[in-house]
């Protein structure tokens, strides 16, 4: 992870970006229905950005939602935010993944803000270093991360959260964990859905499920449904089949000058928890940044771009749109 934001920066500089971190997009200029620049927050103030074509990779759709782009959300099944943790001090010869699961779950009367359905486990890397992800704010309900109230009440009652799940362990009958230490926790709660853009075309769980290829594909999703420990949902961990994501799907249906990159691309709720995962998102991410140079260079619509000349771009960049077995071996 810490060579990859390394990788970012050179590949940016390689190419004489230029780039500001880190700042957030707070509003969008519109033109006669087209996005022209993005303003973002500056510890000067607010700063306009002017641009020929825009993408939106914030996750939560803040530029497309700014600018008046149609956006979908289900506030009755949004999925819950988590902020995840890391443990040090472990001896694997001594404790497994599921000893920690265990205790924390065993000590919820005792500490009832440990989340009740999905907690997940894992070494970092060759250490004596785990972390853990886990359902979040299920427990709370739905919470809408773009609403600045609720999203408080999701960072506040998170950081009790970790406390309360690091005092189960610490508390536990088996001596190797009381030995666990933390170290860390994310800098805020990780968001896994709020709003999503409505494109052209909107990628739905039977075209995940179906494996479903597309003429104007720019890139392919693969995985399992992710829906983060969301509660009452017993589709979590079912696998889909690899299939496309269209170009229509990172096209906004009204506004133009505007592309859509990451986990708030057209989709269905389901079928974003099944191509939520980083890879996925750095799919279309790409895809979103070939066709913005594209509409940039040749002075005209995201909408009017040749697919097939993206299509072509992309392969120059080693990207596999021929995806012949669609069946996942592994989850």
């Amino acid at each position: 992870v810490e060579d990859l934001k390394l990788a970012v920066m050179d590949a940016l500089d390689e190419v004489g970006a230029k780039y500001l971190v880190p700042i957030q997009a707070v509003d969008a200029r519109v033109e006669a229905n087209r996005v022209v620049g993005v303003v973002v927050a500056t510890k000067r103030g607010l700063m306009d950005i002017l641009a020929k074509t825009v993408v939106d990779c914030t996750g939560d759709a803040d530029v497309a939602f700014f600018a008046g782009a149609e956006t979908m959300t289900e506030p009755t099944m949004l999925m819950p935010m988590t902020l995840s943790l890391a443990l040090t001090n472990i001896d694997a010869a001594k404790v497994k993944p599921a000893d920690l699961k265990a205790a924390i779950l065993a000590a919820q009367p005792k500490h009832p803000l440990t989340p009740s359905v999905f907690i997940e486990v894992q070494q970092i890397a060759q250490s004596r270093s785990w972390y853990i992800n886990h359902s979040g704010t299920a427990d709370l309900g739905r919470i809408d991360a773009t609403d600045p109230v609720e999203r408080s009440k999701a960072e506040c009652f998170s950081r009790r959260q970790a406390y309360d799940m690091v005092r189960s362990l610490n508390e536990s009958d088996n001596p190797a964990l009381r030995e666990i230490e933390w170290v860390a926790s994310g800098p805020q709660c990780s968001v896994r859905e709020t709003r999503r853009v409505k494109g052209v075309y909107i990628l739905t769980e039977d075209d995940a499920r179906a494996g479903r290829a597309f003429k104007d594909t720019i890139a392919w999703r693969s995985g399992y449904v992710d829906l983060g420990g969301e509660k009452g949902e017993d589709r979590y961990g079912q696998m889909m089949m690899i299939h496309d994501v269209p170009f229509t799907s990172i096209l906004p249906v009204k506004i133009d000058g505007l592309l859509i990159g990451g986990r708030c691309i057209s989709t269905t709720h389901v079928a974003a928890g099944a191509g939520k995962s980083i890879g996925n998102c750095m799919a279309t991410g790409h895809a979103a940044g070939v066709a913005c140079a594209l509409s940039a260079r040749k002075g005209i619509l995201p909408r009017e771009i040749n697919v097939s000349e993206l299509q072509d771009k992309l392969r120059d960049d080693n990207v596999n749109l021929e995806i012949k077995d669609r069946e996942q071996k592994t989850p």
